[in-house]
């Protein structure tokens, strides 16, 4: 571990471990505050894929570039010694978007559409700033001890300016937009896509698309047939629904942009709700 962090922060318990490192509660030495130090490897992804290597400096950058946004997670320090790269990250230890999907099976639609919103501020935000995050799942929704949604893990983030296209297969299976399974160029609106997913599977419990395999599952995305079965969505309001024919539009330069997501009435009308108590 780091010196100069342990100098200016108390690392204690580990939170979580992943492919490539360890997630630990910390606490700032100065002020108390509490944190979450991300412990990067930088030797088992020196062994593995070049592009493993090349998210692991993209990262930091592009969250200091979004530095700061209340729906997005901060890197507040950044720390690198031979062998590891630390980041103090927001601490989000309440249940993330998945967990509290499988919880509840589905999230009543007053609660999905404060999940969007804010949401869809962090990924108007990120695009605004010419970065996609191009890994928007469940998994990587995050919420605060106030229960403020954190968008996190910018590993396979890219930056993507104005008129330029990306490439290359990134993403998880469900969520993952048509146009890169199709192995085309595409533009940020991969990740209003995928925030689509996220809204179907939250307001029903299942995915859109789906399939026993990976191959399975592009082959069902790919053709976006998208229907929503009454037993799952005979209490879902037409304004949902309408939304999210908007969002998992295949062709995209029909689907909606992340601005015009935070614009739908589906959004605004439970914001004024939300408002007028």
């Amino acid at each position: 571990m780091s010196e100069a962090l342990k100098q200016d922060y108390v690392v204690c318990e580990e939170i979580g471990r992943g492919r490539f490192g360890t997630v630990f509660r910390c606490a700032s030495a100065e002020s108390g505050d509490f944190y979450a130090v991300k412990s990067i490897d930088k030797r088992v992804i020196s062994q593995g894929d070049s592009l493993d290597a090349q998210c692991l400096f993209t990262e930091p950058k592009i969250l200091t570039l979004l530095y700061p946004h209340p729906n997005i997670i901060n890197l507040h320090s950044l720390y690198e010694d031979d062998t590891h790269l630390h980041m103090v990250l927001d601490l989000c230890n309440s249940p993330d978007l998945h967990q509290r999907v499988v919880s509840l099976r589905a999230i009543p639609e007053r609660e999905a559409a404060s999940v969007m919103s804010q949401l869809m501020q962090a990924v108007a935000h990120c695009h605004r700033l010419g970065v996609a995050h191009r890994d928007i799942k469940p998994d990587n929704i995050l919420f605060d001890n106030q229960n403020r949604l954190k968008l996190g893990d910018f590993g396979s983030a890219e930056f993507s300016k104005e008129g330029e296209l990306m490439s290359g297969i990134v993403g998880t299976p469900y969520y993952v937009a048509p146009e890169v399974i199709a192995g085309r160029d595409y533009d940020e609106k991969v990740d209003v896509w995928s925030a689509g997913v996220v809204l179907y599977i939250m307001l029903s419990g299942i995915p859109p698309f789906y399939g026993d395999s990976a191959t399975e599952i592009f082959e069902a995305v790919i053709r976006a047939n998208l229907r929503f079965p009454t037993r799952v969505f005979h209490s879902v309001s037409p304004s949902a629904k309408d939304l999210l024919r908007r969002m998992l539009c295949k062709d995209v330069s029909r689907r909606f942009s992340a601005e015009q997501v935070l614009r739908h009435q589906w959004i605004t009308s439970f914001e004024e709700a939300i408002a007028t108590g």
